[in-house]
């Protein structure tokens, strides 16, 4: 995750963000947040909502730097862990009504763009035969485990690996939840005669 982010330069903008300093942590905020704004989104399905969450997860992780270990997870795991448990506390709050297909674009950022490049095919297939709506519908029908799960590898970006680490699971159990919930939205797609296919990877 994050290739263009060298360790020595994460490193050194967490050691300035410990000690205070303001600039450092815009730094990490402008290079972590987009992520954590889109997997809210993909998880909660309300703006509004992921943004509170986006800002609660980077207010509370910056209080709280000193008790990050680098030894244990990476910094973007770490804050992940931390969007996650906010994500469900907010959604305990309010259940999803809707997946308003706007919230994609919001930021400007197309949810295609998150996704790598064998899913922008599947994305470009929904988008050409007009089926989106259909899609988030089934996004929404999945358990919070295996929706949980779709939101971290698709809009978070994460590794199983990574994803194992924030949720507390195996890399293999990520992989077989991400494999459940792409089979359950396949197959609420041809309950609708539309016949996609989707690649784990």
């Amino acid at each position: 995750m994050y290739n263009s982010l060298t360790t020595d330069e994460l490193t050194s903008h967490l050691t300035a963000a410990t000690l205070g300093d303001e600039d450092a942590c815009a730094w990490l905020y402008h290079r972590f947040s987009s992520r954590v704004f889109r997997f809210a989104v993909g998880l909660l399905g309300d703006a509004d909502d992921a943004e509170e969450v986006t800002q609660d997860a980077f207010v509370y992780a910056f209080r709280n730097l000193r008790r990050f270990d680098a030894t244990r997870s990476s910094f973007g795991t770490w804050l992940f862990t931390i969007a996650i448990s906010r994500c469900r506390n907010k959604r305990r709050r309010k259940w999803l009504e809707s997946i308003p297909l706007h919230l994609w674009e919001k930021r400007g950022q197309h949810v295609g763009a998150s996704f790598r490049r064998d899913d922008r095919e599947v994305e470009s297939a929904l988008e050409a035969r007009g089926v989106r709506r259909h899609v988030w519908a089934a996004v929404r029908a999945l358990s919070p485990k295996l929706r949980e799960a779709i939101a971290l590898r698709y809009f978070g970006e994460l590794s199983y690996i990574e994803m194992g680490r924030v949720i507390g699971i195996s890399p293999k159990t990520a992989e077989s939840r991400v494999r459940l919930g792409l089979k359950a939205i396949r197959e609420r797609l041809t309950e609708s005669e539309l016949e996609l296919e989707w690649e784990v990877g």
